[in-house]
């Protein structure tokens, strides 16, 4: 159950969008004059104070502002945002992308990371359990802001070339989700902390994988999040075909 008042959820996926958005820490001011929360700036300071003791929001180091915890941002997707609803379109251009290569299954694996890459403008990473590691789209990296951080970067790169620490971070995310996520924050690593990784788990015969994407934690979870689940669904269908 929730520990928060109507007026903290609201504040809260106020502080988390505009975070998403910005990529920077965010004050009561900015919530104020962009948020119809209805109560003063004072108040809303208060009870991002609160937030912040509850453990949703934690100051940032460079500004007076707040950012979303790990603990806020899975609130916020479990439970607090809308998805969006994949059009047509982007579902029979994600299928036809793919479609070619159902019969040869790392092929699968390669062109569905190059796709998830270009519609999340991040990275794409596919793990089987045999260590098979595919990955696309290393430039989208350096178009977040938390990528010019070349220590962030690096480590990130770090985890491409060792398929044991990426089964690591995948190990800790998993749950009965059908989308996981993990942040970089929950993982001790303070040069990971504005990192996030989202990914399903896929299950056929004696073949399993890990397909996902790594990016900023700011991901734009409303489209990312139902994406994944198509995505899961539609190779899971076509290894089947195959």
């Amino acid at each position: 159950m929730i520990d928060l008042s109507a007026r903290q959820i609201q504040i809260l996926r106020a502080v988390i969008e505009e975070f998403i958005e910005s990529a920077i820490a965010v004050g009561s001011d900015t919530i104020d004059k962009k948020y119809q929360i209805g109560v003063s700036p004072a108040t809303i300071r208060n009870e991002m104070v609160e937030l912040t003791q509850k453990g949703y929001l934690k100051k940032d180091h460079s500004s007076a502002g707040r950012i979303p915890t790990p603990m806020a941002m899975k609130l916020y997707v479990n439970e607090l945002m809308k998805e969006r609803e994949l059009s047509v379109a982007d579902e029979v251009s994600a299928k036809e992308k793919i479609w070619n290569y159902r019969d040869e299954y790392h092929k699968l694996l390669q062109e569905s990371t190059r796709v998830l890459a270009d519609r999340t403008k991040s990275l794409g990473i596919a793990l089987t359990n045999e260590n098979d590691l595919f990955h696309s789209g290393y430039s989208n990296l350096l178009n977040m802001p938390e990528f010019y951080d070349i220590d962030v970067t690096r480590h990130v790169f770090s985890l491409i070339e060792e398929a044991r620490l990426l089964e690591e971070i995948f190990d800790f995310g998993d749950s009965e989700n059908q989308v996981q996520i993990v942040y970089g924050a929950e993982l001790g690593n303070h040069n990971l902390d504005s990192v996030g990784v989202i990914y399903v788990n896929l299950n056929f015969g004696d073949k399993s994988c890990r397909l996902g994407v790594i990016g900023s934690s700011r991901f734009e979870y409303r489209y990312v999040i139902p994406l994944m689940k198509y995505f899961r669904g539609l190779i899971l269908e076509l290894v089947e075909v195959e």
